[in-house]
C-alpha cells in the first residue's frame, strides 16, 4: 500500500492547509486556565470554528450530499483532520455527535427528524451525548435496564445512565432503553433521541481527580417522549448501538492529544542528572517504543480508512487502535510528569509546563481505558474476531432478559 498522497490528494491537502491557516482560531489567545474542555471561552471558540467549517463545506466532508455533506471521500476527510490537528485547531465537542451518533440517526431515523436535527449539529449550534452505559451493566451495553414503556403514542422512560461525556452541556442525547423484558437481552432494546432539558431528565456531573467534570450521571424519571423520537424499529436498538460503537472505536482508535513528539520536545529542554533527558539511553529506548506504537496506530487507522473508502464498516482494527492509543497515552503522560521531577506536581496552567497539559492528561487517562470499550472488552474482540479464538461462554444470550440473574 502506498501511504504517500497522490497528486490529487496533495493538491487537496495544500488547499485545506491554506484555508485552515487563514481561518483557524488562535487558541493561544485563550488564557491558560480557560483552555480546558468545558470552559465557556474554550467551548465558544470551538463553536465558532465548527460554524466556519460548516460555512466552507468542511464540517462533514465525507458525508453524502443528501446528508448535508460534500460527498467527498474518507481520504479527504482524513486529510482535513490531519491538517486540523497539525494546526492545533482540533476540538472534540462535536465528535460524539458527528462521528458516532448522527450517522446512525441518518441511517435509521426518518428524514423529517434528520432534516431538523443534523444541520444545527453540523454548524456547532447543538451538542450531542451518548446515553448507553448504566451502573449495572459495565461494558455489556446490551444489559441495559433503563426501561421504556409504551403509553398510547408516547414512551415513558425510567432508569439511570452513567459516564456520559458532555451530558452536562449537551443539547441532545441518543438513549438506549429496554422495551421488551421478555425478549433476550440483545433483542428487547430500542433506541430513542431526546432533548436533555426534557422534564424528568436530571444530569449530575461526576468530579474527577483531574479537577474536571467531563462525565456525568443521568437520571430519568417518568420521562415522556413521543414515538416520533424513536430511532429505528422497536426491538432493533442493538443494531443501532453496534453502528454507533463501531464508529466510536474508529474515531478513538485514530489517536489524538499528546504524542511522542510532545514528550521529545519536553525531554530535549529538560535537564537530567548530567545532560538533557533526551540524551538518556533508557529514555530514548522508551521514546522508540512510543514511536513504533504510534506508527502501528497510524497504520491501523489507514486500514480503517481503506475499509471506509470501499463502503465498508470499521472492523476489529478499530479496537486494536483504541487499545494501543489509550494505553500509550497513560504511559507517555506518566513519563512526561516524571521527567519534570518536583515540578511535575504543579498543575496550575499559569505556571506548569505546557499549561499543565501532561498533568491533566495523566489524571484523565484512566478514563480513556474505559470509554469506547474497556481494555478487557477490546482484547476479547481482538481474540475472537482477529485471532479466531473461542468466544467467552455467554449463558444469558438466549434467555428472556427478565430471567437473567442479577446477582442479588
Amino acid at each position: 500500500m502506498d501511504f504517500e498522497d497522490t497528486p490529487e490528494e496533495g493538491k487537496y491537502r495544500a488547499q485545506v492547509r491554506a484555508w485552515i491557516a487563514a481561518n483557524a482560531p488562535d487558541v493561544d489567545a485563550i488564557p491558560p486556565g480557560e483552555r480546558r474542555y468545558g470552559e465557556p471561552r474554550h467551548k465558544a471558540t470551538a463553536r465558532a470554528w465548527q460554524a466556519a467549517k460548516a460555512a466552507a463545506g468542511y464540517a462533514c466532508i465525507d458525508w453524502p450530499e443528501a446528508w448535508g455533506g460534500l460527498g467527498g471521500t474518507p481520504i479527504q476527510q482524513a486529510i482535513f483532520n490531519q491538517e486540523e490537528v497539525r494546526a492545533g485547531a482540533s476540538f472534540s465537542y462535536f465528535m460524539t455527535g458527528l462521528n458516532m451518533l448522527l450517522p446512525a440517526l441518518l441511517q435509521f431515523a426518518d428524514k423529517q427528524t434528520t432534516d431538523r436535527l443534523v444541520p444545527p449539529a453540523m454548524r456547532g449550534e447543538e451538542i450531542w451525548c451518548q446515553l448507553f452505559s448504566e451502573p449495572s451493566n459495565g461494558s455489556d451495553a446490551a444489559a441495559a435496564r433503563c426501561r421504556a414503556v409504551r403509553d398510547g403514542g408516547d414512551w415513558v422512560i425510567d432508569g439511570q445512565k452513567v459516564w456520559n461525556s458532555a451530558a452536562h452541556y449537551a443539547d441532545y442525547g441518543l438513549l438506549l432503553a429496554r422495551t421488551d423484558p421478555d425478549a433476550p437481552k440483545h433483542k428487547g432494546l430500542t433506541m430513542f433521541w431526546l432533548r436533555m432539558d426534557t422534564p424528568g431528565v436530571e444530569v449530575r456531573p461526576i468530579h474527577q481527580m483531574s479537577g474536571g467534570a467531563d462525565f456525568n450521571e443521568v437520571f430519568l424519571t417518568d420521562v415522556r417522549i413521543p414515538d416520533s423520537q424513536r430511532v429505528g424499529d422497536v426491538g432493533q436498538g442493538w443494531k443501532v448501538t453496534v453502528n454507533t460503537l463501531m464508529n466510536e472505536r474508529a474515531a478513538l482508535g485514530g489517536g489524538s492529544g499528546l504524542s511522542w513528539r510532545d514528550i521529545e520536545r519536553v525531554a530535549r529542554a529538560t535537564p537530567g542528572v548530567d545532560r538533557a533527558v533526551l540524551r538518556d539511553p533508557a529514555f530514548r529506548e522508551r521514546l522508540a517504543d512510543w514511536y513504533v506504537t504510534a506508527e502501528a496506530i497510524r497504520l491501523l487507522s489507514l486500514r480503517t480508512l481503506t475499509t471506509l473508502s470501499k463502503g465498508g464498516v470499521p472492523g476489529p482494527e478499530s479496537s486494536a487502535g483504541k487499545l494501543l492509543w489509550s494505553s500509550q497515552t497513560q504511559d507517555l503522560s506518566n513519563q512526561a510528569v516524571e521527567i519534570q521531577d518536583e515540578f511535575g506536581v504543579v498543575d496550575d496552567p499559569a505556571y506548569a509546563l505546557d499549561g499543565a497539559a501532561f498533568q491533566h492528561r495523566l489524571l484523565f487517562s484512566p478514563g480513556l481505558r474505559l470509554g469506547g470499550g474497556t481494555d478487557e472488552i477490546l482484547r476479547n474482540i481482538i481474540a475472537e474476531r482477529v485471532l479466531g479464538l473461542p468466544g467467552d461462554v455467554r449463558l444469558d444470550k438466549d434467555v428472556p432478559f427478565r430471567d437473567v440473574p442479577t446477582g442479588r
